[in-house]
């Protein structure tokens, strides 16, 4: 385990992480202490506990919403596949009927 400090409006937060994934926490660290500027910006200095508040709901409505895209995607693509599989029982049974009527044909000139 490691430890990571985050500055996030001007206050260092110590948090352990699984070795390897520093840089990785210090960029979430990061991206927390951008939109906390963001939100000072627009709503002044209102506390740390407010701010950090306010940023997650943020993220969890960033979260939340690209989660209902992924899943409207998935389903579109379901749906895709679906589509695809039954034009391909399509073309499977028209070149049976194809066959079907090709012996037909055949019979038929024989007599």
């Amino acid at each position: 385990m490691s430890d990571v400090t985050l500055t996030i409006n001007r206050r260092a937060y110590t948090v352990a992480c699984e070795d390897g994934q520093e840089d990785h926490l210090r960029g979430l660290g990061r991206l927390i202490e951008e939109r906390v500027e963001e939100l000072i910006g627009s709503m002044g200095q209102v506390g740390d506990q407010r701010l950090l508040v306010m940023a997650s709901l943020l993220f969890a409505d960033e979260a939340k919403t690209s989660r209902e895209a992924l899943q409207d995607a998935q389903e579109k693509a379901d749906a895709l596949s679906a589509a695809k599989a039954t034009e391909e029982e399509v073309a499977d049974a028209m070149e049976d009927l194809a066959a079907r009527i090709e012996t037909l044909a055949g019979a038929i000139e024989k007599d």
